[in-house]
């Protein structure tokens, strides 16, 4: 990568050519890149820009930057960090602290595809996007350290760089065992890092200012500073690794540690491993990263804590209460053994369905399965292709047990639940119920009513005498197989319903 004349330009091309930039785009892009002075080549202005489209892909749920306007993402995030190169040599294997979505390590390592570059992020939504960003990338030499840096790093690198992540003094301590002698600490800061410099000396036994480079963006008023500090061979102060205590403690919410099963907090969180404890206490435990992270992001009225060992990561968000958990206690609650801090969340008030009060248009699902993940995938597959609601029957598991949770993830809140009969005793005065059965007719026979009720059979009974002597409907399939899942021909019957598929209808999404 290299400087051009262009970057110094008081006003830069791409506003000249605001009819060209301003749409966001990967010509825009790398009009922007260019006339800042970032060369790249076209393969490497190709995967920027799959980056890119990543970040503001996973943004929305993720909250990962606050910027959203194309140039100002372009400016801020990528040149800034890509300007890094014109003033530093990086160093190679180099750690970027606090990547978060991964700036400035990625578009650092789309630019110099022969460093190495190890990503560090200690918060689990991030580092699952960090991963299938070097997964959708392809770079060799990217990785990701899903935990946060300090003395306990396993091994030594030639560098680290940071992105106003924590005070010059404070990274110092935590990255001085793992920066080798003779490597490199880069700082990028904001203009006013003066009093840090000042601060850092008690450290310079150990780290050597080397550099102090002002600059800002070209054609911006966005002024940086890069502080480059080079490791002494001097021996690492003894820095004692950050105890959970501490970090508890650092923590601006409620923080609540729970060491016995005793405890009156531990056992209401356990009660709701249940569906009989969901309903009674009208709490949820949610978990898996990417499911939390979506319910946090989309639905924060619903959150009501956070939940780890003792060693996990506070929340993002002061509001919430954090449930610090004894080891073996956390272990109990993550059913699902996913090992990340479980969401505890608000589990709405089941209203009863009436067939007397108004239907809305199109499909209402009647669902009886007693298996919870099977409960959470017709939920999904409900949310997935615009079903107006599902009723769960009497007999069906309730859709906040951790399991159902689980697989529905956060389409729990983007479809109506309500609470219905039991099966064998399911009827409609005002509108067709069309039940799933092997011995129905063909999905595509005739088109769907405009309003109806689509009901499924419970696992191993099926259907009760009254709903077979009604319209029944199947999925054709290859002979000598004896039947799908029920879940899964509720879902292949609902995307025939969404694609107007049966009958030859119009499709509905």
């Amino acid at each position: 990568m290299g400087r051009s004349s262009a970057a110094r330009r008081t006003v830069p091309l791409w506003l000249e050519r605001a009819e060209a930039s301003l749409r966001p785009g990967r010509e825009g892009l790398e009009t922007i890149l260019r006339e800042c002075g970032v060369e790249l080549t076209p393969e490497q202005y190709d995967a920027l820009w799959s980056y890119h489209r990543m970040l503001r892909d996973a943004n929305a749920e993720l909250n990962m930057t606050r910027i959203h306007n194309f140039e100002n993402m372009v400016l801020k995030h990528y040149v800034d960090s890509l300007l890094v190169l014109d003033l530093v040599d990086l160093p190679s294997p180099i750690i970027d602290m606090g990547s978060g979505p991964g700036l400035p390590g990625v578009p650092l390592k789309i630019a110099r595809p022969d460093v190495h570059v190890i990503l560090c992020e200690p918060r689990s939504a991030r580092v699952e996007f960090l991963e299938r960003v070097c997964e959708k990338l392809g770079l060799p030499g990217m990785e990701v350290h899903g935990r946060r840096l300090g003395p306990d790093y396993p091994g030594k690198v030639k560098g680290v760089i940071t992105r106003a992540v924590a005070t010059i003094a404070e990274t110092f301590g935590r990255v001085a065992a793992c920066i080798e002698p003779g490597g490199r600490m880069i700082f990028m800061k904001g203009p006013g890092c003066d009093p840090e410099i000042d601060e850092a000396r008690d450290w310079s036994n150990w780290f050597h200012l080397e550099a102090d480079h002002a600059y800002s963006i070209p054609g911006t008023t966005h002024d940086r500073r890069l502080v480059v500090y080079k490791r002494t061979g001097a021996d690492p102060p003894l820095v004692e690794k950050e105890t959970s205590a501490q970090v508890a403690r650092s923590f601006a919410g409620r923080v609540r540690e729970i060491t016995s099963e005793s405890n009156a907090t531990y056992r209401l969180l356990a009660d709701l491993l249940t569906g009989r404890g969901v309903r009674k206490h009208g709490l949820a435990i949610l978990a898996g990263p990417r499911i939390t992270a979506e319910v946090a992001a989309k639905f924060p009225d619903r959150v009501e804590g956070w939940i780890t060992d003792a060693d996990g990561p506070p929340p993002d968000d002061s509001s919430w209460a954090w449930h610090r958990l004894a080891s073996p206690l956390f272990k109990a609650l993550d059913v699902a053994g996913t090992r990340a801090p479980l969401l505890l969340a608000k589990a709405p008030r089941l209203e009863a369905w009436s067939d007397a009060a108004p239907w809305p248009d199109g499909c209402t699902l009647f669902a009886p399965f007693q298996d919870p993940e099977n409960v959470g995938a017709a939920i999904r597959s409900a949310a997935a292709f615009g079903v107006a609601r599902v009723v769960l029957l009497q007999e069906a598991a309730h859709p906040f047990h951790p399991r159902a949770s689980r697989a529905a993830g956060p389409a729990l809140f983007q479809v109506e639940l309500l609470t219905g009969p039991s099966i064998r005793d399911l009827e409609s005065s005002s509108h067709p119920l069309i039940a799933l059965d092997a011995d129905g007719e063909p999905l595509e026979a005739e088109p769907f009513p405009a309003t109806f009720g689509l009901v499924a059979g419970v696992e191993g009974p099926g259907l009760p005498d009254r709903l077979r002597r009604g319209p029944r409907r199947r999925v054709p399939i290859a002979a000598g197989v004896e039947s799908l899942n029920a879940t899964v021909a509720t879902a292949v019957a609902l995307y025939a319903w969404s694609r107007g598929v049966a009958g030859g209808g119009e499709p509905r999404m």
